[in-house]
Parts: C-alpha cells; sequence; structure tokens
C-alpha cells in the first residue's frame, strides 16, 4: 500500500481528511504544515500519495508533480479557481465540498496507478544507488535524503533512471581516484 501524506496549511483540514481516511480503512503516514515540511517527508518516505488540502503558500501542486511525477500521485482538493489554476494534467482534483466516498475512491485509484507505475529496481540497482549516495555524502558533506534528491533531480532533467545516473557517478568517482 502506498504511503498516504496529508498537506494542508489548516490543522483542522489535517485533522478531517485522516479521519476520513481512517473510516475508508487508508492509514496516514504523515501530516505536514508547510511546502517544506511535505518535500522532507517525501525525500524521506521517496514515493506515495499526496493529498494536498487547498493552496500552500511555498509549495505549488504543478511543482511537485515536477519535482516528484515519478515517484508520487497527487490529488489536489479545492475550490474551482485553484483546481483550474493547477495546469500539470497528471494531478488528480477533487472540487469542494467533499465527500468522503469522493475522497475515498480517489484515494483508492490512486493508490492503484502509483503501484502501477512505481518503478521496480533490481537489487543490484539499489546497491548502485545507495553507493553513489554514500559517495555524493562523502564528498559534498551533504545527508542522505539530500544526495537521494540531488540525485533524483539530475536524472529527471536528464529523462535517465536514477540507477544509471548512480553508475555514471561511481565511474566518475573510480576515474579521479586513478
Amino acid at each position: 500500500m502506498a504511503r498516504i501524506v496529508i498537506a494542508s496549511v489548516l490543522e483542522e483540514s489535517r485533522e478531517k481528511l485522516n479521519r476520513l481516511l481512517a473510516s475508508s480503512g487508508f492509514s496516514v503516514f504523515r501530516c505536514c504544515a508547510s511546502g517544506s515540511e511535505l518535500r522532507r517527508t517525501l525525500n524521506e518516505c521517496e514515493d506515495g500519495i499526496v493529498v494536498l488540502m487547498g493552496q500552500i503558500p511555498d509549495c505549488k501542486a504543478d511543482e511537485l508533480q515536477w519535482d516528484y511525477g515519478d515517484r508520487v500521485q497527487i490529488l489536489l482538493i479545492g475550490k474551482t479557481a485553484l483546481l483550474e489554476d493547477c495546469e500539470a494534467p497528471e494531478i488528480f482534483r477533487l472540487p469542494l465540498p467533499l465527500s468522503s466516498q469522493a475522497l475515498a475512491g480517489a484515494v483508492e485509484m490512486l493508490s492503484q496507478l502509483h503501484q502501477m507505475h512505481l518503478p521496480k529496481r533490481t537489487g543490484a540497482e539499489k546497491q548502485t544507488v545507495e553507493q553513489a549516495k554514500r559517495l555524493l555524502m562523502r564528498r559534498h558533506g551533504i545527508t542522505e535524503p539530500e544526495a537521494h534528491r540531488a540525485m533524483q533531480q539530475y536524472a529527471m532533467r536528464h529523462g535517465m533512471k536514477m540507477s544509471d545516473y548512480a553508475a555514471e557517478i561511481i565511474l566518475s568517482s573510480k576515474r579521479t581516484e586513478d
């Protein structure tokens, strides 16, 4: 089952969404009040479903789709104007007022889509990615989530698999050692 992350600036909205999802049998991984908290959470859990309620000042749904599109399914809930303002066609939208059936159905559908689109890394690919992250962490003095994010962004921008980019990092490191 995909990890579900709720994001809203309003605590009341986060709690209501959490209750609605729990009553429909879904388990929420984390609730976030800001875009930076949401990004830290997504870097930590690597993939999942984001239920974004309304607008978060430091985080637009379109930006999330651009940054995490290969790993995250996004459900944007809001007023019609907010939903129409969202440009990314991959983002699923639900207008307010929200029914519990519509929310449960949307999250179930996104959960199935998420499972279908998740890239499956082999054991060797996972080891390569982990080795490259350790190299970046050591070389640049960054944390594991920062190394993961840097690799992910580069790979996405250049249309390549993260494991292929990781192999390039390792190869480059071996060349500089020689």
